[in-house]
């Protein structure tokens, strides 16, 4: 079976940090390509930093030069570390893997950014 367990949301001022954690477990880790998407109020969801088996990255450009994605393969967990945050990342995170077609989801976290 497989999960993945997204933590570290929360409430933060704006210009604040924070430290999402995704951990995967059911699949061969290493082998996927992991992400982070958002979902604000009545808006679609959108990806915010993928990152590759081969350790590529990319990031929305709403985001590049304050967020950056990782992971740690011994640990199996991808982490999205946001920095600068503003109102407009407030959103629910959700950690997202990616192989051949086959996709799974975490059930998401809260981010909310104060003004």
């Amino acid at each position: 079976q497989v999960q993945l367990v997204e933590s570290g949301g929360g409430l933060v001022q704006a210009g604040g940090s924070l430290r999402l954690s995704c951990a995967a477990s059911g699949i061969i880790f290493s082998l996927y390509t992991m992400g982070w998407y958002r979902q604000a109020p009545g808006k679609q969801r959108e990806l915010v930093a993928a990152i590759t088996s081969g350790r590529s990255t990319n990031y929305a450009d709403s985001v590049k030069g304050r967020f950056t994605i990782s992971r740690d393969i011994a640990k199996n967990t991808v982490f999205l570390q946001m920095n600068s945050l503003k109102p407009e990342d407030t959103a629910v995170y959700s950690c997202n893997a990616e192989r051949w077609g086959s996709f799974y989801w975490g059930q998401g976290t809260q981010v909310t950014v104060s003004s």
